[in-house]
């Protein structure tokens, strides 16, 4: 599911496709955090509370995007200009904390300790006191911790579970990467069509997804949600491979299903070719759903 609605926008780059729903489907609860740290993003609890804005103009606060840009080499103190309304977001369990940890000082130590943006942390289990010590002492911006409702990361109702057994076993004894396990369908699932439905994410208009473990080997000079918005872009991604096609056998033709079934969400000019060698009759295997993902989402007003 997650690879259809990605595959689906990038082939159709629609508005109205990358429009989520704005009516959970059951709310997630919100954990407090340490020093008040949990609840729903409020403005006057963020570093970046006077600086969101869109109504600006864009000359008056230049970026440096390549290395003969003046400001390249300013890398000290906190970036002038404003702010997006926007978080980071990862996806965690407690267990993870240790590894979440390196992950938020690579993007605070390269990135954020300069611009002060949010993150969003959700589990679809209780983050404990540690997780929320350890993660909100790091980020520069406001700490928020999700618990993901069971309907969000379970199996739907309409599964049959005895086939969706024998599939996962056929595909273990087939060596098939992720083949049989459980946890990955429900991150997928939730991934797909279920994040940006969660309480906390509703305060924001764009978003960066980061994992555990993740490192980034350069500074980033720019803010690219700036990039983002004033370029009129709606997803970002850091680079394509090829699909293991095992686990997708049935993706395209689910994508092409869709498109004769709703024509008026594919626009013209689209990125069929990215996706196609043959004008859209096979899928040849890009993909492109590599964290850090910047997608944008209207704001809930």
């Amino acid at each position: 599911m997650l690879q259809i609605l990605a595959v689906f926008y990038f082939v159709s780059n629609s508005p109205d496709v990358t429009t989520p729903l704005r009516a959970p489907l059951g709310k997630a609860p919100v954990q407090s955090g340490p020093a008040g740290n949990g609840g729903l993003h409020k403005p006057e609890g963020s570093p970046n509370k006077d600086k969101v804005k869109t109504d600006y103009v864009a000359s008056q606060f230049p970026m440096a995007m390549t290395p003969t840009d003046p400001g390249w080499d300013d890398l000290a103190g906190i970036k002038d200009g404003p702010r997006m309304n926007a978080t980071f977001v990862t996806l965690a369990r407690n267990s993870d904390v240790w590894e979440i940890a390196k992950s938020i000082r690579q993007v605070e130590d390269r990135f954020n300790r300069r611009y002060n943006y949010d993150w969003v942390f959700l589990n679809d289990k209780p983050f404990d006191d540690q997780f929320k010590t350890i993660t909100s002492s790091l980020v520069s911006g406001k700490t928020h911790y999700g618990l993901i409702p069971e309907e969000h990361w379970s199996f739907p109702e309409w599964i049959d579970q005895d086939k969706a057994a024998k599939v996962r076993q056929d595909m273990k004894e087939r060596k098939i990467i992720y083949g049989d396990s459980i946890s990955y369908r429900h991150m997928c699932r939730f991934e797909s069509g279920f994040f940006f439905r969660q309480e906390l994410m509703l305060n924001y208009e764009y978003y960066w997804r980061v994992e555990p473990s993740v490192e980034l080997f350069c500074d980033i000079h720019y803010d690219p949600f700036r990039v983002m918005h004033e370029n009129k872009k709606k997803y970002s991604f850091v680079l394509s491979l090829y699909e293991y096609y095992e686990t997708i056998p049935t993706l395209w033709d689910s994508v092409k299903k869709f498109i004769k079934n709703h024509p008026e969400h594919v626009a013209a000019g689209n990125s069929m070719n990215f996706l196609s060698d043959d004008g859209g009759d096979t899928y040849n295997k890009c993909h492109f759903v590599s964290p850090p993902n910047l997608p944008h989402s209207p704001p809930p007003y």
